[in-house]
């Protein structure tokens, strides 16, 4: 797996009534990449998304969170990888994961949509193609299916939001390794950490 990051998706939905919710734990990853890379993420209409272009290791990225819901960030997604001729094996989205515990983030290569329904927007919208590498972000499982809905649009205690964050911070830390289509050793660093 060499291949170079162009464009890394944070996942969440918009306004203030879903900030800090365990559903835009992706949203937050992005928003906090772009501050560490000095990068302002503004309003695009043409891409229904906050965009912003940083300059990493010398390379060209492009950073987007949809403002549409979580459940229509494929036309968000497609509208610029479409435009920017952007491989759908160059995109990295990252997004909360119900299968994984807070404190705990996973690089991973293509797959399902796994219940997810913004993933499952962005699957179809790129025509049906699974083929972009995601950065999942643990959040947990509620333990009952039904609970799931309103256990993700809630905010996580303070404690699960310190370890959520710590995960971030380590997902950050390793992003200029995958840009440099460097998989392999981003995923051992950062599959080996979890925070306490």
């Amino acid at each position: 797996m060499n291949d170079k990051i162009e464009l890394i998706v944070g996942l969440g939905n918009p306004g203030s009534k879903y900030a800090q919710t365990r559903h835009n734990a992706g949203a937050e990853y992005v928003e906090q990449l772009a501050n560490k890379l000095l990068v302002n993420l503004s309003e695009d209409k043409k891409y229904s998304g906050l965009y912003g272009k940083a300059l990493v290791n010398g390379k060209s990225i492009h950073l987007l969170i949809p403002t549409t819901y979580m459940n229509l960030s494929g036309s968000s997604v497609a509208a610029l990888a479409n435009f920017y001729k952007i491989p759908v094996q160059n995109i990295l989205v990252a997004h909360d994961e119900l299968d994984i515990n807070p404190g705990t983030a996973r690089f991973k290569k293509s797959g399902g949509h796994g219940g997810h329904n913004g993933l499952r927007d962005i699957i179809n919208k790129l025509g049906n193609n699974k083929d972009f590498y995601r950065l999942r972000l643990g959040i947990g499982h509620p333990g009952i299916a039904k609970d799931v809905a309103n256990f993700v649009l809630a905010k996580a205690s303070q404690k699960e939001q310190q370890m959520t964050q710590d995960a971030v911070d380590e997902a950050i830390y390793h992003t200029s390794t995958v840009i440099n289509g460097e998989w392999n050793m981003a995923m051992n660093k950062l599959h080996s950490f979890k925070a306490v």
